[in-house]
């Protein structure tokens, strides 16, 4: 892992507009959360929590932060000057993952847990669950949208469309998505902390082991898709 390019990857996603739309998404989500306490009861809460966090809130913030930290340079061709350094691909992925990871967690997992104090402040446990899971499908999140980067121009776009549809809308329709949910593996950790929180059904070994391999898998594609770029910047 290279230090100067996590430290140059995090100020290109903190450092823009991008950002601050990255800090409004846990906001309205810690926002929502004090509405729906005030509003309704405590287990409507936690289930809106739960939903709107793994399969909105969470991907969009690593959506957002992986597109970032890769996508620009992409698209403006200064991702040729990078690779023409003298630094293996596979550290530049791992390099940009952990810019990706690391905003991710402060602004994705972490305001989950935030989400499960606001709701019941006594529930530490509840808490401690949501981020936990939170950080487990983040982790997942944020690789699998660095590979979507690296690999097309219109990764926001269709990471919009997998958060939407495959994680949101499908994700509740159809049982079978769950194996290939990472909404359903952070739920699945969360409620393996907190048996009281909904679970994902897939069992929390197969969660961990699909959600490394995820993340794994991801970020070696991302370093090998940029060895297909040449110094003219072509694919």
């Amino acid at each position: 892992m290279n230090r100067t390019l996590v430290r140059l990857s995090l100020q290109a996603v903190l450092g823009h507009r991008r950002g601050l739309v990255i800090v409004l998404v846990p906001a309205a989500l810690l926002v929502l959360s004090v509405v729906v306490r005030l509003l309704t009861d405590l287990q409507v809460g936690v289930d809106a929590a739960v939903g709107l966090g793994f399969s909105l809130a969470l991907p969009l913030v690593a959506l957002l932060a992986s597109s970032a930290v890769l996508g620009p340079e992409v698209d403006d061709g200064s991702i040729v000057y990078l690779l023409s350094k003298p630094v293996s691909r596979h550290v530049i992925s791992l390099s940009k993952f952990a810019a990706a990871w690391g905003v991710t967690m402060v602004l994705g997992a972490l305001p989950l847990g935030l989400v499960g104090l606001v709701l019941d402040p006594g529930e530490g446990r509840r808490a401690l669950a949501l981020a936990a899971g939170g950080a487990v499908a983040g982790t997942a999140y944020a690789a699998l949208f660095l590979g979507l980067a690296a690999l097309t121009r219109n990764a926001v776009v269709i990471g919009l469309l997998f958060a939407l549809f495959w994680e949101g809308v499908l994700g509740f329709v159809l049982v079978g998505i769950r194996w290939l949910s990472i909404a359903a593996w952070g739920r699945e950790v969360t409620a393996t902390i907190s048996p009281r929180l909904p679970d994902g059904d897939v069992g929390t070994t197969y969660a961990l082991v699909a959600a490394t391999v995820l993340t794994v898998a991801s970020v070696w594609f991302a370093g090998d898709r940029l060895r297909s770029f040449t110094l003219r910047g072509d694919e």
